[in-house]
């Protein structure tokens, strides 16, 4: 019976390994160029009227929050360990340059969600309790019409599973083990303490509706995103003759084949998939769960929403991974063995890489100050990620029974806390990708809908002189 359960999940793990290699990669980048090229440019044209839209009231459109608090948000939710352990996997496996690529990566996804934030706002639809809602279910039942509705409920099934953040808790169980516990403490039973503990935190805020995990999420996000750039503006400066090595190395490594084997064209196309590969992970664009923070906002200008949408994977993929890899960078220049050449790295041995850098760049404390930042981010994740659960499973049985999934996910994060990580994972990945599916081919299909909107908004703001 074990070799059965064995082999089913080496089964999903290699299912995963493919379906969330090559054809989630061209699904998310290749559709992220198509959206980049399709909407003009956007996110490099108008990136300065994406940050002033922040400063913006409300227009007075119907929702639970703000624009600034669903950025805030999705924020919560895709910035995570990903961009710490992600980032280290990123650097070992595709070395320095795959850095550049991640902000490649970061551009495209900016485009994306600038379709998603767009869309979510024209195609809002109403739950079963008469709430208006938004999401790619209800923009594919409202923006293509009820014979698209299992398309929706596909999407609905595995942001269930997708919703689970599995690795969060059982990251953050092995964060605090690592560094507070000896190996006799390392059981099963302190394990379950500290799932525990994780639930009751993490309860105490997603029970409060969307509304409280907005209000968590816009004071959390500046600050854990303000303390992060302050760690390593000191590592920076504590280590000021090497900054210009370790950009000279990403730029340099982008186009080199140095980091990987077999050929200088094999080279860098290895690199630069390592690097998108990651940041289009991170950054979930046009996985779908962003545009269900975007179209809870109170903002009746879907554009305005776009652009403000647009600026998470700035923020998550573009800034968040920088600051890491400088850290990681440095960490490297006072020791080469810190980062190992080769791929084949868990999320835990990415998390390690990132606390051994810390500790070389801030002997003594360099770790104890990188857990205080997974802490904000592990529980930010989880914060906005029930969320997406308790909508998604609102649209299958009733808005009035969607409250009942949280009682699933904080079951789960105790669960998650004590498992061996590889299988769920791989089964959270998988949900990934056929959330991305119908996700990308409603954006696809909408596209010209989301444009002819775009040009009416910047033509009247262009008349009126606002951007």
């Amino acid at each position: 019976m074990s070799d059965i359960w064995t082999s089913i999940g080496d089964g999903i793990v290699a299912f995963s390994d493919f379906i969330c290699g090559y054809p989630l990669f061209f699904l998310l980048i290749g559709g992220g160029l198509f959206f980049l090229v399709y909407s003009r440019f956007a996110p490099v044209r108008h990136f300065g009227a994406a940050i002033g839209e922040l400063r913006r009231k409300d227009d007075g459109g119907q929702g639970q929050i703000s624009s600034a608090q669903a950025l805030a948000s999705a924020i919560a939710a895709t910035v995570g360990l990903g961009n710490i352990a992600g980032v280290a996997i990123a650097l070992s496996v595709g070395g320095p340059g795959a850095i550049f690529w991640m902000w490649v990566s970061a551009i495209l996804g900016m485009a994306t969600k600038y379709f998603e934030g767009t869309l979510a706002v024209m195609f809002k639809g109403k739950d079963s309790a008469g709430e208006l809602q938004g999401g790619p279910m209800y923009m594919i039942t409202t923006g293509l019409g009820q014979k698209w509705k299992p398309l929706a409920v596909f999407f609905c099934i595995f942001a269930l599973i997708g919703s689970l953040c599995v690795m969060q808790a059982n990251q953050l169980t092995e964060s605090v083990m690592t560094i507070f516990a000896s190996p006799e403490d390392n059981t099963l039973q302190g394990r379950f303490i500290i799932g525990a503990v994780i639930c009751l935190i993490v309860g105490a805020v997603i029970f409060g509706g969307i509304k409280r995990i907005s209000k968590v999420a816009s004071k959390v996000v500046p600050l854990m995103v303000s303390l992060y750039m302050l760690l390593i503006l000191y590592i920076i400066i504590s280590h000021i003759g090497v900054i210009p090595q370790v950009f000279r190395d990403i730029f340099v490594g982008a186009f080199s084949p140095q980091a990987v084997g077999g050929g200088v064209a094999g080279g860098i196309i290895s690199v630069a998939l390592t690097g998108v590969r990651r940041a289009a992970l991170v950054n979930e664009a046009g996985i779908g769960t962003a545009s269900m923070m975007h179209g809870a906002s109170r903002s009746k200008e879907p554009v305005r929403e776009g652009l403000v949408a647009m600026l998470g994977p700035s923020i998550d993929s573009g800034l968040v991974c920088t600051l890491t890899a400088i850290a990681l960078l440095v960490g490297r220049s006072i020791d080469p063995t810190i980062i190992p050449m080769g791929g084949g790295l868990s999320s835990a041995q990415g998390l390690s890489i990132a606390l051994n850098a810390f500790d070389a760049c801030i002997p003594v404390v360099g770790r104890y100050l990188l857990f205080v930042i997974v802490l904000c981010f592990a529980f930010s994740t989880m914060f906005s990620y029930s969320y997406y659960g308790q909508k998604c499973l609102g649209f299958l049985i009733g808005a009035e029974k969607g409250k009942y999934y949280n009682w699933f996910f904080l079951a789960m994060l105790i669960v998650a806390a004590m498992i061996p990580l590889g299988v769920a994972v791989s089964m959270i990945d998988i949900a990934f990708a056929f959330m991305a599916i119908p996700t990308m081919l409603t954006l696809f299909i909408l596209a010209p809908k989301a444009r002819r909107e775009m040009d009416r908004y910047f033509s009247t703001h262009k008349k009126n002189q606002d951007i």
